[in-house]
């Protein structure tokens, strides 16, 4: 409460949402929100094992600093123009020793070794960009994430499971960390505090999920009185979710969360997707197909549907229509 010229002024704390996820699906969420008077915190999954990650992972032994670096990039609020931001921490090196290593994932690397620690660099990094909102590591824990096909073939680690090419055709049983991780306590401390926790989109097992494995994640949501929503994914990918349904994800994610999966209330659906012939085209060659809508068989939560997507090079929410149906649950 403000007291100003005789008059008494009600202000109202800003809601508090929770964001977890990796990838595209956790940068187009936090754009979106990032235009509310809402505080931010993103909590980004660790298993990342690819690319300049996964080198700077093996080479440096730090955690994968990639999705850390979108994250920290979308809720810059730096001086310089967000293009040239933007080209700036997503440059590439095209040879030499640092071929494709990112800028911003060498600025990370820098500062884990600087500080000594992962989550002191974030913090660094986070104040050098001017970082409205905060971005944790479900865990500083080194783990590797595993899958266990149906037919009992193990394979580890998350690029091998992101692109398989290990028996595409058989189903995912199980997914698990090896060795396992244990909650950051800031992680614990956000989701406990939160209004709103937001899982998804994203790669259901490569990028969602893992971020459920992270020993105390499920009980912190458990314990939290914030409401849980799920973005369900657009489309499927080929070697995780093959002919899934609304109502796969949904049972995928629940029996994730276990006893936390009682708190899901809320999941969202796009209604439809008409995709241009060259993003068909695109998406047929890579076996993935949009998600199939089978409301009739989702039971115990709340269904809120609508025009989701929004087609470029590739299918993806829109950020703003998102973030205005997650507003409006708070």
């Amino acid at each position: 409460m403000l007291f100003v010229s005789g008059i008494i002024i009600l202000v109202k704390k800003q809601p508090k949402i929770v964001c977890l996820g990796g990838g595209t699906g956790l940068y187009q969420v936090l754009l979106g929100l990032k235009k509310y008077p809402v505080s931010l915190t993103a909590i980004v999954n660790m298993s990342d094992s690819g690319g300049s990650s996964g080198r700077l992972r093996q080479d440096l032994g730090i955690l994968p600093p990639g999705d850390i670096r979108r994250a920290l990039m979308v809720l810059s609020t730096f001086h310089l123009r967000k293009n040239t931001l933007i080209k700036l921490f997503n440059f590439r090196f095209n040879n030499g020793e640092l071929a494709g290593h990112s800028l911003g994932n060498l600025l990370l690397a820098a500062l884990t070794q600087i500080t000594g620690r992962p989550d002191l660099a974030i913090s660094e990094a986070a104040k050098i960009l001017e970082v409205s909102g905060e971005v944790l590591p479900v865990t500083t824990d080194k783990t590797d994430l595993v899958v266990r096909l149906a037919d009992g073939t193990i394979i580890r680690g998350e690029t091998n499971i992101d692109v398989r090419e290990i028996k595409p055709e058989v189903p995912i049983a199980e997914v698990y960390l090896s060795p396992s991780g244990k909650i950051f306590p800031g992680v614990k401390g956000a989701i406990l505090g939160a209004d709103l926790i937001v899982l998804g989109p994203g790669d259901l097992y490569t990028s969602v999920i893992p971020n459920l494995l992270v020993s105390g994640v499920c009980q912190a949501i458990e314990n939290s009185k914030a409401k849980l929503v799920y973005i369900c994914n657009l489309m499927t990918k080929h070697g995780e979710t093959d002919g899934f349904s609304v109502s796969d994800f949904l049972r995928e994610i629940k029996k994730y969360l276990g006893e936390a999966g009682k708190k899901l209330s809320v999941v969202l659906v796009n209604k439809k997707i008409r995709l241009p012939v060259s993003v068909a085209r695109w998406y047929k060659k890579y076996k993935s197909e949009p998600v199939r809508l089978d409301l009739e068989k989702v039971e115990g939560v709340r269904v809120v549907t609508g025009s989701f997507a929004t087609s470029g090079r590739l299918i993806r929410h829109d950020p703003s229509k998102i973030a205005r149906v997650l507003v409006k649950l708070l």
